[in-house]
């Protein structure tokens, strides 16, 4: 006998049917729209360079879901008003102004002459450079590709270390290396510093988890394990993976040289650098303000646009903000679908069960889940694929598992910034770091899991010693 729940009623509030044989299984709409759910992100993965835009696939899969009715326009296309992914957009263009007025490259250049005696040095120096521009520059490929590429290849040739050559273990590599790995970390310090980190919050949100403060509190759990993170990557990596050339005393003189060439500071870059300390600060203090997020980016771009920083063709020229939205928008209504018509809890509620039957408490149920959430990136070519895939099923399973949500739902989109750096395809900065000729693919693999086993011993630790002080759980 077959007995049907529709949303509304008492009983379960999704789209079930019992049957003696099978269980609970998810209505015919809910499991079409399942199927439509994972098809979207499910094709994201293919395309790991980067070559070509990610929204038509997403396109084609929601285009099936209204045509079957699966979806109705409305529901497919509602998620194109959040105001999440509105932020996400405008901070593609905030990442335009860093690149068209060349601050980012300035600031990295400084950090250079300011820390570049040495090899080591070069390293906390770049490191520290991108800590610094992540929170108004959020795309950890732009960063690689429009910043420190560049910046690396210089330093590296200056030095006699050529790419697709043995001297490449001169300098090059090491310091592609380095900032290939702490650049995970510099993408999980900040909120605003990836795109998939907003995206997380918003699926959070979608499945009832609701984070104060949102800016500040992400930085707030993050910042102990993420410094100690930083600080500990270079110097592993310089004992683990050593650069040949040690000293590097004409690094400054390169770096002053570059940075009088650029000239001096100018009106725009001034402009960019007062306009990103005024949304950084709105996103702080906006909450007592009464400024929403969005609203402070608003802003910020408004001030950029008024003041000829970047004008209108800059903003439609941004092509991955554009296929950003339509993808992201497309990703977050289907995981809300997927969520109203009860999916995410029946799928989360199977796991959850097999780990009661286990007899794990919540610590063990989190250990495990966050693991897998890790390892299972193997698969992957793409964080934000991965974090429309599986993002709200594993949040949803931690939950059920009597995992803290708001522990859960932070911890999970910190973990989707530190697998970017586990192969050569995991992240779009992969493939750019990667593809730069200084690193083997074999060394590539084999630092990746060691610097994983080294992030996962600091998280583990310090990470959740901050943790208990901050109440989270």
């Amino acid at each position: 006998m077959v007995v049907w729940f529709r949303q509304g009623e008492a009983r379960p509030p999704i789209y079930l049917r019992r049957s003696r044989d099978c269980g609970t299984v998810p209505h015919p709409p809910a499991g079409r729209c399942l199927s439509s759910g994972m098809a979207a992100p499910g094709n994201l993965p293919l395309d790991y360079h980067g070559a070509h835009p990610r929204a038509p696939p997403c396109w084609s899969v929601v285009t099936m879901a209204v045509v079957s009715r699966t979806l109705t326009f409305r529901a497919a296309f509602s998620a194109f008003t959040s105001e999440v992914l509105w932020l996400i957009v405008i901070s593609f263009f905030f990442a335009r102004g860093f690149v068209k007025t060349r601050l980012g490259d300035k600031i990295a250049t400084y950090f250079v002459k300011w820390h570049g005696r040495n090899t080591l040095g070069l390293s906390y120096g770049l490191t520290l450079s991108e800590v610094l521009i992540a929170p108004a520059m959020p795309s950890t490929t732009t960063r690689a590709g429009g910043v420190f590429i560049a910046i690396i290849k210089s330093l590296s040739l200056a030095a006699g270390s050529q790419p697709l050559d043995p001297s490449a273990k001169k300098m090059g590599s090491y310091l592609i290396m380095s900032q290939f790995q702490s650049a995970g970390n510099s993408s999980a310090l900040f909120l605003t510093a990836a795109a998939q980190n907003m995206l997380c919050l918003k699926l959070a949100e979608e499945l009832g988890v609701v984070i104060p403060s949102p800016w500040v509190t992400w930085l707030k759990a993050a910042w102990f394990p993420e410094i100690a993170a930083l600080l500990a990557i270079p110097v592993v990596l310089y004992k683990l993976y050593p650069p040949l050339t040690k000293d590097t005393p004409d690094a400054p003189a390169l770096a002053a040289e570059k940075l009088k060439n650029m000239g001096p500071v100018t009106r725009n870059e001034w402009v960019m650098t007062a306009t990103m300390l005024l949304a950084v600060s709105l996103w702080i203090f906006g909450d007592k303000l009464g400024i929403p997020s969005v609203v402070a980016a608003m802003i910020g771009l408004s001030t950029l646009l008024l003041l000829g920083v970047l004008d209108w063709g800059d903003c439609i020229n941004e092509k991955s903000a554009w296929d950003t939205l339509v993808w992201f928008a497309i990703l977050v209504g289907m995981a809300d679908q997927l969520t109203n018509l009860g999916i995410v809890k029946w799928m989360s509620d199977h796991i959850a069960k097999s780990l009661q039957a286990w007899s794990l408490n919540w610590r063990a149920s989190f250990a495990i889940l966050q693991t897998a959430y890790f390892f299972v990136h193997y698969l992957f070519a793409s964080q934000t694929g991965h974090v429309g895939a599986l993002y709200s099923t594993f949040l949803a399973m931690h939950i059920s598992a009597g995992v803290p949500s708001v522990l859960s739902a932070l911890v999970l989109s910190y973990t989707t910034n530190l697998f970017g750096a586990i192969t050569h395809y995991s992240s779009g900065q992969a493939a750019v770091y990667y593809g730069a000729g200084y690193v083997d693919l074999r060394d590539v693999f084999k630092i990746g899991i060691i610097i994983t086993f080294i992030n996962g011993a600091i998280w583990g630790a310090a990470g959740a010693a901050w943790w208990k002080i901050l109440g989270l759980y």
